[in-house]
C-alpha cells in the first residue's frame, strides 16, 4: 500500500524531468509561435530574436522542470525574457474600479491587424497578448509584469479602446506610440 502511494506520487522511478531532447523538440515543434509571442511582446524583431536566443539557452540550461509542463514552461520563459528586455510599466490612472477581466465578457468585436497591435504602449500591449490571446488570468499576468490586477484591468482597457478606435477609423496620434 505504501509503495503504491510513493509510486502515485513520485512516478515508478523514471526519469519526471524533462530533458534537453525534450525541450529540443518541443522548440522544433513550437518554434514559429515562441518566436511569434516574443514579437509581439517586445514589437521588434531585434529583440524577438535576442528573447527567443535567450529562452532556447534558459530551455537548455534548466534541469528542473517535469516533462508534462515542459511546453507551457517555454511559453513562460519566452514571456519572462520579452519582460526582462521591455520592463514594461503600466502607465498612470486613477481608475481603480474596473470590473475583472472576466467580468468584461459584454466587450466590442475589435478586429486588428499585427500592425495595430504592435502600435501599442508596451505595457497594454503586453497586458492584451498575455490576457487575450494567451488566456493569462489576470492576477498571474500582474505578477509577471509585476503590478496590480487593477492596472492589468486598466491597462486591457486602453488597449481595447485603442484598438477599437484603430479599427474604427477614428485613432488619434496622440492614443498611439508611433
Amino acid at each position: 500500500m505504501a509503495e503504491q502511494a510513493h509510486t502515485q506520487i513520485f512516478g515508478n522511478g523514471e526519469n519526471q524531468y524533462a530533458t534537453r531532447e525534450d525541450f529540443r523538440e518541443i522548440l522544433d515543434e513550437d518554434m514559429n509561435r515562441l518566436y511569434q509571442l516574443s514579437f509581439l511582446l517586445t514589437a521588434d524583431h531585434q529583440k524577438a530574436e535576442r528573447c527567443f536566443v535567450a529562452s532556447i539557452e534558459d530551455c537548455a540550461n534548466e534541469s528542473r522542470v517535469f516533462r508534462e509542463w515542459a511546453r507551457p514552461w517555454t511559453k513562460r520563459v519566452v514571456v519572462e525574457n520579452a519582460i526582462r528586455e521591455l520592463k514594461p510599466q503600466p502607465s498612470r490612472s486613477n481608475s481603480s474600479s474596473l470590473p475583472s477581466l472576466r467580468q468584461q465578457s459584454s466587450s466590442p468585436t475589435v478586429h486588428f491587424t499585427t500592425d495595430d497591435l504592435l502600435r501599442l504602449e508596451d505595457f497594454e500591449r503586453f497586458v492584451f497578448v498575455l490576457c487575450v490571446l494567451e488566456r493569462y488570468r489576470e492576477n498571474e499576468c500582474a505578477l509577471l509584469l509585476g503590478c496590480s490586477a487593477s492596472q492589468v484591468r486598466e491597462a486591457w482597457t486602453r488597449a481595447i479602446q485603442t484598438l477599437a478606435s484603430i479599427d474604427q477609423g477614428v485613432l488619434s496620434t496622440d492614443s498611439i506610440r508611433r
